[in-house]
Parts: structure tokens; sequence; C-alpha cells
């Protein structure tokens, strides 16, 4: 249910953006979307069907690039994916990381006329 006020969001940014650039009608959309997120690309699609009707980006298609959990070590600064929810380090077996990548959620690129 959440994914309703991001999808909001991202109908709003992409008619910002296609007026920016003097698009008509946006025909691809290409999101980035984090794997932490929780958020389903099924629901994101069927609330920008919904909210997109009569806009500029109505009818325009929705691609997700999904993007793994990442986490770096405080030790030794080695950046890796998050396995399972596995939070030690598989260089250094060090346990204090941080989120450095997962939880994003962005509008990478939109096309159209």
């Amino acid at each position: 249910m959440h994914e309703l006020a991001i999808t909001e969001e991202m109908v709003k940014l992409v008619a910002e953006e296609a007026a920016r650039a003097g698009i008509e009608k946006v025909e691809k959309i290409n999101l980035i979307v984090g794997k932490l997120t929780g958020y389903v690309n099924e629901s994101i699609q069927f609330y920008f069907d919904v909210l997109s009707k009569n806009t500029v980006a109505e009818g325009a298609q929705l691609f997700f690039e999904t993007i793994p959990g990442m986490l770096q070590c405080n030790s030794c600064r080695k950046t890796f994916e998050l396995d399972h929810f596995d939070y030690i380090c598989p260089v250094c077996n060090g346990v204090g990381v941080k989120l450095v990548g997962g939880n994003e959620l962005r509008v990478e690129s939109i096309e159209g006329d």
C-alpha cells in the first residue's frame, strides 16, 4: 500500500521533468528500485496506470532495475552485497557495517516525444 504515495510523487516528478524537457508524451520511464525498500514493482505499475491517466505519462512503459542491498565494512572498508540479512563482512568478518545501497527509489530517466 505504501507504493501509492511514492507512485503519486513519481507521476508528478515525471510530468515536471517532461515539461522542462519539452516532452509532450512520455513513452518510457526507467526506475531504480532498491531491494531493501520493500516496494513491489507490480504495485507501482498498478498505481502508475491509475494515477497517470490524463497526464503526459499516460500509457508510458515502466522499466524496473532492482539494486541489491549493499553494505560497507567499517573495519576494512570493503563493500559487499547483503546476503540473507547476514551483516558480517565476508573479507574480515567485521560486524560493524553501514548501508550504502539498496534503499533507493528514483526515476533514472524518461523518454518520449
